[in-house]
């Protein structure tokens, strides 16, 4: 008789393994942000400065990004960090450069962001549902 051993998973663990990953994409958004930023400061690669601080701001932002995908589902991770580097951006430009944030830019800011939300609350552990406690209905004769 062979007995097989399946892992059992720790939901604490699992849980702050996932938070940790959060915090790493949440990083990876910030060095997004830079990237964008020093991209735009470079004026197509020709300010050497800002040019050397984008190649960094960009292997930076790649390996947070790749560290938080281990956990959290591409489409999801993507899209946040995605956002939260487009929302950067927006706010932050006016501030380095010659840019304009005006009310409907804002607007639709606002609606990334609350996109943002709403894709960390579905990756949330109460939202989905645990495929051991999951059942199903019997017919009924």
């Amino acid at each position: 008789m062979t007995t097989a051993i399946s892992p059992t998973i720790n939901p604490a663990r699992h849980t702050s393994k996932k938070a940790g990953s959060w915090l790493v994409l949440l990083l990876a958004g910030v060095f997004e942000i830079g990237y964008a930023l020093c991209v735009a400061g470079s004026k197509g690669f020709t300010v050497l400065g800002w040019s050397i601080s984008a190649f960094i701001f960009f292997l930076l932002t790649l390996f947070c990004l790749s560290v938080a995908l281990k956990s959290i589902d591409v489409g999801i991770g993507y899209a946040v960090w995605a956002g939260i580097g487009a929302v950067g951006a927006a706010i932050l430009a006016p501030v380095f450069f010659d840019e304009v944030l005006t009310p409907i830019r804002a607007l639709w800011l606002a609606v990334v962001i609350g996109g943002v939300v709403w894709l960390k609350l579905a990756d949330s552990a109460k939202l989905q549902r645990n495929p051991e406690e999951a059942t199903v209905a019997e017919p009924t004769r």
